[in-house]
């Protein structure tokens, strides 16, 4: 393939002897070539099996990735272009994007704050001052 590896996040890259490639006839653009070469790409990485991947890391994209896993495997398949190069290339970026996602760290909770007092009296003071305005707006000393 191209010579660098796929990053995921740091020091951790796709691992070339581990990822399964499949290549078939691809529906979409193309001349008289189309119907003999296989230009789309099917992309297969074992996730549960993996040693490339920080435990940590496994567990988390495991149970982010479930409805995607098929025996514990991810698929990614890509026919957009119509050469089989270029698809091996989109295919593998998008592994390595979608296992960078899914290993991510969760979000750092929220920390709920108190509204100064301040804030809250002026918003009062505007919703009262607001009120008034409308309130003279009944129209009864209109003649």
């Amino acid at each position: 393939m191209s010579g660098s590896p796929h990053v995921i996040r740091g020091s951790v890259s796709l691992p070339e002897a581990e990822l399964m490639w499949r290549f078939s006839r691809s529906s979409g653009p193309g001349g008289q070539h189309v119907n003999t070469s296989d230009s789309q790409v099917e992309l297969r990485f074992d996730l549960a099996k993996t040693q490339a991947l920080p435990e940590a890391w496994k567990e988390r994209a495991l149970e982010r990735l479930a409805s995607r896993l098929v025996g514990g495997v991810v698929t990614v398949r890509s026919s957009e272009h119509r050469s089989q190069w270029r698809n091996r290339e989109t295919a593998l970026v998008r592994m390595a994007s979608l296992l960078a996602e899914a290993t991510a760290p969760p979000p750092r909770p929220r920390r709920a704050t108190k509204i100064p007092r301040g804030i809250n009296e002026r918003r009062l003071r505007q919703k009262k001052q607001r009120a008034q305005t409308k309130r003279g707006r009944d129209g009864r000393d209109w003649s």
